[in-house]
């Protein structure tokens, strides 16, 4: 989608919410069905837990699930971080909540959870969003809706801060950090610049946003996929031969976020060799680090003495523990999650999803000159 033509849809959605927009609520008032109470297998702490559904289309049936952690200590007094992982189609739930910068980790036997000293609820109030609809718990009654892509999505993001600030009132004034990873590159752009076009719209609350930080990311396909490959061969995980062939035979200005990336076919096949060689032994947002291998598929793959560890205090097969976790009803029922009673597990990505190929294309950095121009700061990390 056109810049201009992704600004005036934005803009249009906008109109309607600020037209209706009512926050109501009390200082201080919390969603008391939405308080998570104690976890299965949860360590004891200081900070509230929260989580629950909030609504974005009534009609069709549409609903996002969020987890949201206060801070440990003095949670009034900081502010509030949205996380959202990537795909598209990725849980923010079961990758950032429970396996990166939340409160717990899962324990090596999927049952309980263990402390991780590093969360970021250390100093921010962190909330968590499975968006779009289709991933882990969010849903629609309308299965069309599981055909979606960047619009929808940014769009679904505003309507659910709106409706999550209906419910936590108190957090209308806070600041507002927005960050993300992966696929995040779009939604976190995209979902700020609506932002944007309501604080530009309304005469009366507008959002607080003081930053956005968004970590490998997805920006400008013909920029990301080349720095990809010249990362690996510079860390001496491809050879200079298939860096070469990448490097002459492919021209990027063409690639497409879709295969076959509508690229010559010496392009693919030496894109296809650099892929086989990393594959499924290299963690791509940690080079460094192992990867973990169930028994069953280290038997099975016979590579038993290419599995070395690494990295130490890195459990890399949380993957498992936290699918076994999060598939337990105890758990689920805690969390206030599955209401619906979805006719599938939950998966760290979803499998409902048809998210549209076409909008991995849209560039990026306009939106986030747009940001900067709003004095925002913006943190592109990897």
């Amino acid at each position: 989608m056109a810049a201009g033509a992704w600004r005036a849809a934005a803009a249009a959605v906008v109109a309607v919410a600020v037209a209706g927009l009512v926050l109501g609520g009390g200082v201080g008032a919390f969603p008391e069905e939405d308080l998570v109470r104690r976890l299965p297998g949860q360590p004891i702490v200081g900070f509230r837990q929260f989580a629950g559904y909030v609504d974005v289309d009534e009609k069709a049936g549409r609903s996002l699930f969020y987890y949201f952690a206060e801070a440990q200590q003095d949670a009034a007094a900081k502010p509030l971080t949205l996380w959202l992982n990537g795909g598209p189609g990725c849980s923010s739930v079961g990758g950032g909540a429970f396996t990166e910068l939340g409160p717990f980790y899962p324990r090596g036997d999927g049952r309980g959870l263990r402390l991780n000293k590093k969360s970021w609820n250390k100093v921010s109030n962190i909330l968590f969003v499975e968006s779009p609809a289709g991933v882990g718990w969010s849903y629609s009654n309308t299965s069309s809706d599981y055909n979606t892509g960047d619009q929808r999505t940014a769009n679904d993001m505003y309507k659910f801060l709106l409706g999550w600030y209906k419910k936590f009132p108190e957090y209308r004034s806070r600041g507002l950090l927005l960050t993300g990873e992966s696929y995040a590159g779009h939604y976190i752009p995209q979902l700020t610049d609506v932002l944007l076009t309501h604080n530009e719209k309304s005469n009366g609350f507008k959002f607080n946003i003081k930053g956005v930080a968004i970590g490998n990311p997805l920006l400008k396909l013909d920029r990301d996929v080349p720095a990809t490959y010249e990362y690996f061969w510079s860390h001496g995980m491809i050879s200079d031969e298939i860096f070469l062939a990448i490097s002459h035979g492919c021209d990027f200005e063409d690639y497409t976020f879709s295969n076959p990336h509508n690229e010559s076919k010496s392009c693919n096949d030496a894109i296809s060799e650099a892929n086989g060689i990393v594959g499924d032994y290299v963690n791509n947002y940690d080079v460094i680090l192992d990867v973990c291998y169930p028994s069953i598929v280290m038997q099975e793959l016979r590579l038993r003495k290419y599995v070395t560890k690494i990295s130490v205090g890195v459990d890399v097969c949380m993957t498992y523990e936290r699918y076994f976790y999060f598939n337990l009803p105890e758990v689920q029922q805690a969390l206030h999650a599955n209401r619906t009673h979805l006719p599938y597990g939950w998966s760290m990505c979803s499998d409902v999803l048809n998210y549209s190929n076409k909008d991995g294309n849209i560039n990026i950095l306009p939106l986030l000159q747009r940001i900067v121009e709003h004095k925002i700061p913006v943190w592109v990390f990897r």
